[in-house]
């Protein structure tokens, strides 16, 4: 009797955890590869019904509407640096690009033996992007640190994150173009109604920030850590956002708290995209898309299997972003670097 009862416990506690399994098993995730064998894929911009990838080496590649990968004929006026962190990083088109054939691009030079990164446009043929316009060069680079992404806000200004160039003193230094994000006309000029007179410096304080996004008319930020503590912020005008000073939940006057931020644990956060007020974010060292909302609540995983993440964009209501395991800190797997796109998320 003994033996009869402890075996049918057995077999009810198997049926209730295999039943319990099911009800906590995740929905699968619809992933399936847009393009294939990248070099270190940036940033990613859709035109045309066409899509332009941003690689880090110095070169660009477009996805055609029949799903065919070319290379773009690319020409700058400076060599690209890649090295390190360095290289082709931030692009993309203008939002009136159908009328004035023009697209920007973020990239890292060297001048007299020292590290710079530059923001140009382009001119746009029909194979073609030739650099026509320097618009803001000089700001500090090296071999980690170089920030890159650039995008248009809502207000029709063309914004850029700037790394601190491994100098963390310059994040703090109003008069440096390190450690910020900058704000400008699509010209290159110099927005009469920025924070400060004269100057580029949206806000300051940032340590290797790689992402922006806006849910309307707020702007989100990501920004690297040292080693943990990365950062999910809020953009102001105007505002300090602590580093080198404080980080995580620290606090001091008049310097501005993460939205959110990763304690102890390293996500590497780098591109993200928001769409129904949830936030997407690309990481690299994490190895995941993190989806939260913009109260900075209700966290999920999701694209936890394809290595470093770069990029990340909503497009068309598919969601679409790149791996980065050939960076130099990745593993590749075969067919690495790809653009993957999720048709549900």
């Amino acid at each position: 009797m003994y033996r009869f009862c402890l075996l049918l416990l057995l077999i009810l506690t198997a049926c209730f955890s295999e039943e319990t399994g099911k009800k906590e098993k995740r929905p699968q995730e619809k992933t399936k590869i847009f393009a294939k064998n990248l070099n270190v894929p940036w940033q990613i911009d859709f035109y045309n019904g066409e899509t332009y990838i941003s690689e880090r080496t110095g070169k660009m590649t477009k996805v055609t509407k029949q799903g065919k990968k070319v290379p773009v004929s690319l020409s700058f006026s400076k060599k690209v640096l890649s090295e390190g962190e360095g290289g082709f990083l931030g692009f993309l088109f203008d939002p009136e690009a159908g009328e004035n054939h023009r697209a920007y691009a973020y990239y890292t030079y060297q001048e007299k033996g020292k590290v710079y990164n530059r923001i140009v446009s382009l001119k746009a043929g029909q194979a073609s992007l030739k650099e026509d316009r320097v618009l803001l060069e000089g700001i500090p680079g090296g071999s980690i640190h170089n920030g890159g992404r650039i995008k248009f806000g809502p207000d029709g200004k063309l914004y850029a994150t700037t790394g601190d160039s491994g100098d963390d003193s310059l994040a703090q230094n109003k008069d440096s173009l390190a450690g910020k994000i900058l704000r400008m006309n699509a010209d290159g000029s110099i927005p009469k109604d920025n924070p400060f007179n004269h100057s580029y410096v949206y806000s300051y304080g940032h340590r290797n920030p790689q992402g922006l996004a806006w849910d309307g008319d707020k702007m989100f930020s990501t920004e690297h850590g040292s080693t943990n503590y990365d950062e999910i912020n809020v953009v102001k005008a105007g505002k300090n956002y602590g580093w080198p000073v404080i980080k995580g939940d620290e606090s001091k006057e008049n310097m501005e708290k993460p939205l959110l931020h990763s304690g102890r644990k390293t996500w590497a956060p780098s591109g993200i995209a928001i769409k129904d007020s949830k936030i997407y974010i690309a990481c690299l060292r994490g190895e995941k898309i993190i989806k939260v909302n913009t109260s900075g609540k209700q966290m999920e995983t999701m694209a936890s299997n394809h290595g470093r993440l770069r990029d990340v964009q909503v497009h068309n209501g598919a969601l679409y972003f790149l791996t980065n395991n050939k960076d130099g800190r990745g593993t590749p797997k075969q067919n690495d670097d790809k653009m993957l796109e999720m048709s549900s998320f």
